[in-house]
This record gives C-alpha cells, sequence and structure tokens, in this order.
C-alpha cells in the first residue's frame, strides 16, 4: 500500500500543535478503512493531565464522528528547534502506552502504526508488535 498521503497528512498536522511547554511536536493521520483521512496533533495544558497525543486527537475525532473501523495510523513528530523555528523529525516518535492502549480498544491486533521522518523514511508496525498482550474485551 502506499502511504504518501496518510505520510503528508500526519506532516502537515505538525503545524496545528499547541506545544508551548514542550516544544515538542506530533501529528497523526488515521486511515479508516472506507479511505477517509483524520488529522490529529498533540495539544498541552499548563496543567499537563488535560493535554492530549496526536495519535489519541486523531481517533476520537473519528470515533465521535461514528468511524470505528481503522486501517492504519501515521505518527511523525520531533523538537522545535527555537532557534530556527523549524520541527526537527530526525527520530521516529512512536505512540506512548496510554495512545497504544487507547488502539487496542478500537483497532484490530494487525492495524498498522507507520511512524514516519518522511515521505521515504518511514517503519511499519502492527499494534501487536507495539502492544502484546494487551487488555481488551471480547467482542
Amino acid at each position: 500500500m502506499n502511504y504518501d498521503k496518510l505520510i503528508s497528512k500526519a506532516i502537515d498536522m505538525l503545524n496545528y500543535s499547541y506545544v508551548p511547554y514542550s516544544h515538542f511536536h506530533v501529528g497523526a493521520a488515521l486511515l479508516t478503512s472506507d479511505g477517509n483521512i483524520y488529522g490529529g496533533c498533540n495539544i498541552e495544558n499548563g496543567a499537563y493531565g488535560p493535554s492530549i497525543c496526536a495519535e489519541r486527537t486523531a481517533i476520537f475525532k473519528a470515533v465521535s464522528e461514528g468511524q470505528k473501523d481503522f486501517e492504519a495510523i501515521v505518527i511523525t513528530g520531533g523538537p522545535e528547534n527555537l532557534k530556527t523555528g523549524k520541527i526537527e523529525l530526525n527520530e521516529l516518535c512512536p505512540p506512548c502506552g496510554v495512545c497504544r492502549q487507547v488502539m487496542s480498544e478500537f483497532c484490530s491486533k494487525d492495524f498498522k502504526i507507520i511512524l514516519a521522518r518522511s515521505q521515504s523514511d518511514y517503519q511499519i508496525f502492527t499494534l501487536e508488535q507495539l502492544l502484546p498482550l494487551s487488555f481488551k474485551l471480547d467482542k
């Protein structure tokens, strides 16, 4: 599968991050089984607890609009260079444990998690690889 459009959307979502405390931008793009794409970005809060990751933003947007059948998500992120203001995508940006558990709630074990630095530099994992033996309701 060609993930170019999904990677582009995730990289674009970096521009919407609200990160005045960490200066670490994260963008996500979630692909539904019917081809829709939901973008997400991380949004921080001074109290920290109310902050939300890009992955959960995208998933919750989709679920709130009735979507619950997901194929893949692209996650990209990196620190903002405070001198230049540019976001540096030097490393892969894997989902945190909370986001992995949210994915487990809504996604199959073979759900694709694509960690991208660019259109040509990415790695693909399944949810099972990143969260083996997850807690999940039997449906």
